[in-house]
């Protein structure tokens, strides 16, 4: 699968003072195996125009889920998706191949599989990464046919983190959902930690902060922190991260290929987010 969890670009290395190894947007290190504990996270899959793709994005309504730009920008066809916890304890996954993969999946064909389908839907100010002032890295899928036995999740309402103050934030404990990698040791070969495909299945983990940006919400994703249990990695893209059971951000970036370090958010408790997803009837707050 390809890093659809965001290649960090230069620029943003540099805005931030980091020089690290860029990486995508991704799945969860020392993530807890979810159950049901999340029902409204769902995995999304879809083709674009170099391949097929996973993500991860929430239940927002019965109708629409919440992702992340880079989730949605380019799709083909239709997009898969799935509530199902467990996916695959070992490969192969039991997702359909598109009849044509030049044209993506078709609604009839995601049905004749037993899956959920929609169309996905970036937003117009997404800056594809080159503009950390205007990031934007968010999208929705609307459903095909609605959803009506998963309660959707809850948007938080405008300013939410911002009234988390500076001094809180490295004490303020995040959640993320989604169904990205784990690392872990291989079974077998060199024993160094690295992202394991299988098994395929929604996780969380805990998060304090680290940063806050008018645009993105970063935080510490190291399991060994005092303070949480891991962090997102390859997979995890456009899943929810949650404060007080609300939505604050999506999952948007990592900053190394272990994902044992920063992790950044998009927020979804700004105007140029909500006044978007306003558009599609989303409210927001509980």
């Amino acid at each position: 699968m390809r890093n659809r969890l965001l290649m960090l670009v230069a620029a943003v290395l540099l805005a931030t003072g980091f020089t690290v190894v860029s990486a995508p947007a991704q799945a969860s290190t020392g993530g807890t195996p979810d159950g049901e504990t999340h029902p409204n996270v769902g995995l999304i899959l879809f083709y674009d125009a170099t391949g097929r793709y996973r993500c991860s994005a929430t239940l927002v309504s019965p109708t629409v889920l919440l992702t992340a730009a880079h989730c949605t920008s380019g799709t083909l066809g239709k997009t898969l998706v799935t509530f199902d916890s467990v996916i695959a304890e070992a490969p192969p996954s039991p997702f359909p191949v598109a009849a044509d993969p030049t044209v993506g999946y078709t609604e009839a064909e995601l049905a004749a599989a037993g899956y959920l389908s929609g169309q996905a839907y970036t937003h117009p100010e997404y800056s594809d990464f080159t503009d950390l002032d205007n990031w934007n890295d968010v999208g929705v899928i609307v459903l095909d046919e609605p959803v009506t036995d998963i309660e959707p999740a809850t948007i938080a309402e405008l300013g939410t983190l911002d009234a988390i103050a500076s001094s809180r934030l490295r004490r303020t404990i995040f959640t993320a959902v989604g169904y990205g990698t784990e690392v872990r040791k291989p079974d077998s070969g060199p024993q160094k930690p690295q992202p394991m495909s299988y098994p395929l299945l929604r996780r969380y983990v805990d998060m304090p902060g680290q940063k806050l940006t008018p645009q993105i919400l970063q935080t510490n994703g190291n399991e060994k922190d005092p303070f949480g249990t891991g962090g997102t990695c390859f997979g995890d893209s456009g899943g929810p991260v949650f404060l007080n059971g609300e939505v604050v951000a999506v999952t948007s970036y990592g900053y190394t290929n272990n994902c044992r370090y920063l992790g950044g958010y998009q927020r979804v408790d700004i105007q140029v987010v909500q006044d978007w997803l306003d558009d599609f009837g989303l409210t927001f707050g509980g």
